[in-house]
């Protein structure tokens, strides 16, 4: 035999109702269940509502009629018409006396809470007598019992006490004399020795399931909801949340008293006695199998069961030196509070017994402050005690768990998911059975926070970068599509997940909380976007919130830079192929770098030095094992590569620079590139990241070109210059063929000095023999001494800088 418990969601509609219909069907047999059943959805919160306004001396008419009809018309819809008027009849008469009674709270402008439980007695009255009529129609032996007649209870009207041993007593014998019929109980209400009405509170009709369910010591209670089952944390914030198979009591004890609102505490108390078990269902889902709370469980390989919160509470702190070593202070602080039935939410002290942190509802913070105040007034006044305070817009967060006790390193997971994510911890509470660590943070950093601990503690799913992409230019576009493409694969064989939640460039902007489709991107940018807003990009980002969240800036301008350090600071990762913010002052360089570091980010700029080459990766690698740079050579410069690369022969230098810029590998003004500019920039951050605070104004340049080469006044006289210096450039070639030797310019960081010189090298220098456009550097090093390391390959182009971006993208989701 079994307790089935229906909730307002599964009796609020024809629709919930046919759905319940179809479980009896399915539960039927020669054992009849016991139906416990809540007021439809909804109608607690508005006879509240009304009872309030009666008070107030409001009107409540309306409300009672709209209660009325919402029932009238199920009836009407549900049961042919010779059937309705019996259950009309009841209900109108329930109507009626409902109305009765908000009348003289409507008189007296008095609403007491024997009253108001009174009043609330009405919504699981109407719902049960609607459903025991309407489930007549297939089993004739449905009979309506009104549950506050068998459950009793102290005069605690609003959360009344249940008398145990009176109220099983009654129970069993009720049922004994009705074994043979289908028994519909009204949930949530009881009464005390008098006969007055009493509400058993929060869960009350869960709780009144489990009252009988003990009493008749069914095999199992099942709760029927309109979600499935228990879940790793709260479906509205965490998308990927799934049903837990089964818990047990103690951890579903913890759960539920952090905020899961499926079940409640007390629910428990009479199952968990008598060892039987719970199964929460799915009215809406048959097929869900259910999340069994019971003793005994099978082992699990979850690290926890589940993360759970209260997204509203004040913390009061208590602090000073006369509390240290005074036996009985806590118990006088909450004895006090317990007296004026203030419930602690949670408690924290210091080692050093100095202070005592605790946490409330928001709505008993300012009277907990008060008994505080009055209880210590000497103490205070003796400055033995600071005053408190009260310190309100936070929650809690609770991972709860049996396998926490087993597993080390929980709590470093934690505090990891939320230092990496800039989440701030107020006070901290874990239990000596370690079923539960609680942490107090603020509410608005709240949905962040569940997202990235869930992210941490279930490595079975996948985890979810939220990327913001700054530009849409060949390299953006390209990084969008390599993304595309690559979803599956990252999906299937990394467990990551890449949603861009955020595309800008110069002209629109578009931020969806949803993420953006790839697919469609720029059509999606074009009809959703608005007018582009860098610092308002930045802000709506931060706004947004988010777990694991970077910011990519694929653009070559210099006003993303100034955001860089507010972004770092607020825990959001950057990523970005933009090379003006780290070679511009070394104090800005090292700013960035520092931010990421003390706010547990990352800033990675693979693709500022060459691309898509690990070069600033080798470089790191090498210096994190130990090795020291003797010297490091460089070409970094697909332009100047490809040049001299294809200056051999008969050929002409101003040919070649034409024929490079016909193929688009110079910038429209050639010079820009042969300068040499572009190329002290990423010899400078090199020189940087190998430990040297160097400046621009450090770094010698040899210019390769004539000076009239570089004062002409257009891109044609330019040319003219070259042609005209011809001579200059067929000496240069001249002298090295003479002596088997190649032209190169090329980049030189040793003793702590870079230098950018015109070269020739013979076939012993890993430069010689370089081809096409290609980038090319070596590292010297203590280990790398006869023959250096060297990476090689090209060094632009938007397809290889994408796949820098997007390498570095995947490396802050492996962190």
């Amino acid at each position: 035999m079994n307790i089935l418990k229906f909730g307002g969601t599964s009796v609020g509609s024809v629709q919930s109702i046919g759905a319940l219909l179809n479980i009896l069907r399915q539960q039927a047999g020669p054992e009849n269940p016991v139906v416990v059943l809540s007021a439809m959805s909804g109608v607690t919160n508005t006879l509240v509502a009304m009872a309030e306004n009666a008070r107030e001396g409001n009107d409540y008419n309306e409300a009672l009629r709209t209660i009325e009809k919402k029932h009238f018309d199920i009836i009407r819809e549900l049961l042919p018409a010779a059937a309705q008027n019996p259950v009309l009849t009841r209900l109108k008469i329930y109507f009626n006396e409902l109305e009765d009674i908000l009348q003289s709270v409507y008189n007296l402008k008095e609403l007491s809470p024997q009253t108001k439980d009174l009043i609330l007695s009405y919504g699981e009255r109407c719902s049960t007598a609607m459903i025991s009529h309407i489930v007549k129609q297939d089993f004739p032996h449905a009979l309506y019992v009104d549950g506050s007649e068998l459950i009793k209870t102290d005069s605690n009207f609003g959360q009344a006490k249940v008398n145990t041993q009176l109220t099983e007593l009654l129970v069993r014998e009720f049922y004994e004399a009705n074994s043979e019929k289908l028994l519909f109980v009204t949930g949530f209400i009881a009464s005390n020795e008098h006969g007055r009405v009493t509400t058993l509170g929060r869960g009350g009709s869960d709780y009144t399931a489990a009252i009988w369910g003990s009493a008749l010591n069914v095999e199992e209670i099942q709760i029927w909801t309109d979600v499935d089952g228990m879940l790793t944390a709260d479906p509205r914030i965490v998308k990927k949340a799934f049903s837990l198979p089964e818990l047990s009591y103690t951890e579903a004890m913890e759960l539920s008293y952090f905020g899961a609102k499926v079940i409640y505490p007390p629910t428990m108390i009479p199952a968990f006695l008598k060892k039987i078990p719970i199964v929460i269902k799915n009215t809406f889902n048959r097929d869900f199998q259910g999340t069994y709370i019971r003793h005994g469980l099978q082992s699990s390989t979850l690290p926890i069961k589940g993360i759970t919160s209260i997204d509203e509470i004040s913390v009061l702190n208590l602090s000073g030196s006369g509390m240290v070593g005074k036996a009985g202070f806590s118990g006088r602080l909450f004895s006090l509070l317990s007296r004026e039935q203030i419930n602690i939410i949670l408690i924290t002290q210091s080692s050093s017994e100095h202070s005592i942190t605790f946490a409330v509802k928001p709505a008993d913070a300012l009277t907990a402050l008060a008994l505080i105040n009055k209880e210590f007034e000497l103490e205070l006044q003796a400055r033995k005690l600071e005053y408190p305070e009260v310190e309100n817009g936070l929650a809690a967060l609770a991972i709860v768990g049996e396998n926490m006790k087993r597993t080390p390193g929980m709590s470093g997971k934690l505090f990891h998911a939320l230092g990496r994510n800039g989440v701030n911890v107020r006070a901290i509470a874990q239990g000596s059975s370690e079923y539960n660590i609680s942490v107090i943070l603020s509410k608005a950093d709240l949905s962040k926070a569940v997202n990235a601990v869930h992210d941490a503690f279930y490595a079975n799913l996948k985890r979810t970068l939220n990327i913001f992409c700054l530009g849409t230019g060949n390299i953006g576009k390209t990084l969008f599509s390599q993304l595309q493409y690559q979803m599956p694969f990252l999906s299937t064989n990394n467990d990551l997940q890449v949603k861009v939640m955020g595309i800008s460039n110069t002209r629109k902007m578009h931020l969806d909380a949803d993420g953006i489709d790839l697919a469609d991107w720029e059509n999606s940018l074009e009809a959703n976007g608005v007018p582009a807003d860098l610092s308002e990009f930045v802000h709506k980002m931060k706004e947004m919130n988010l777990p694991n969240c970077v910011f990519v800036d694929n653009t070559a301008s210099h006003n993303p830079i100034r955001f860089y350090q507010d972004i770092l600071q607020s825990s959001i990762s950057v990523v970005t192929c933009n090379k003006i913010g780290n070679s511009a002052d070394y104090e800005q360089y090292e700013a960035f770098k520092n931010a990421a570091r003390k706010y547990g980010v990352d800033f990675y700029y693979e693709t500022n030095v060459g691309a898509g080459l690990p070069i600033i990766r080798t470089l790191k690698d090498l210096m994190l094992s130990g090795d020291k740079i003797a010297k490091i050579e460089a070409i970094l410069s697909g332009t100047i590569s490809y040049i001299f690369n294809n200056y051999k022969g008969d050929r002409l230098f101003h040919e070649v620079v034409k024929e490079a810029q016909d193929l688009g590998y110079t910038e429209p003004d050639p010079r820009d590139d042969l300068n040499g500019k572009d190329f002290m920039r990423k010899m400078l951050i090199l020189a940087r990241d190998a430990g040297y605070p160097l400046e621009e104004s450090d770094i010698e340049i040899q210019s390769m070109l004539p000076p009239a080469c570089l004062a002409a006044a257009t891109v044609a006289e330019f040319y003219q210059e070259l042609e005209r210096n011809s001579a200059y450039f067929e000496q240069l070639k001249t002298d090295a063929a003479g002596s088997n030797k190649v032209l190169r310019y090329i980049g030189k960081l040793e003793d702590g000095k870079v230098a950018i010189t015109l070269e020739m090298v013979n076939d012993s220098h890993p430069f010689f023999m370089l081809s096409g456009s290609d980038n090319i550097i070596s590292f010297s090093t203590n280990r790398y001494k006869d023959r250096p390391l060297v990476v090689k390959g090209p060094g632009a182009g938007a397809e290889v800088t994408a796949a820098g971006v997007f390498a570095d993208i995947i490396n802050v989701g492996k962190r």
